[in-house]
């Protein structure tokens, strides 16, 4: 796993939060695995954009973090499903306002990014 060379702030929540959640996938990730979905292949299926390799590092970073959990089946071939553990479902509610917020945002950011676009083109 990645060595910080600046340490954390542990007394800055948004700090700890960052670094426990922040990147592209994981409130995706976790939002879809409190769905039920649950096996890699059909979280690939339904993150449109994300590519295996870098599931397998935010699932590992999500375990690691203590918010999910895995059952590894031992057949032919492998299963391995994923849920949230009790930390992972405290976000939930989270989750949830972000994407209530976002959903409100998204046509506001639509006439923003067009707006950009042919600002760019002239």
């Amino acid at each position: 796993m990645y060595q910080r060379k600046i340490p954390i702030d542990y007394n800055c929540g948004l700090t700890v939060a960052m670094e426990v959640v922040g990147s592209k996938w994981k409130f995706c990730l976790l939002d879809e695995i409190s769905k039920g979905i649950k096996r890699p292949k059909d979280l690939v299926k339904e993150i449109r954009g994300i590519s295996k390799r870098v599931l397998q590092n935010q699932l590992k970073e999500l375990e690691f973090h203590g918010l999910l959990s895995k059952t590894v089946y031992t057949e032919v071939p492998l299963r391995v499903e994923y849920y949230l553990t009790e930390t992972g479902e405290s976000l939930l509610p989270l989750i949830v306002a972000l994407d209530k917020w976002g959903l409100g945002f998204a046509p506001q950011l639509q006439m923003i990014l067009e707006k950009e676009s042919l600002e760019v083109e002239v």
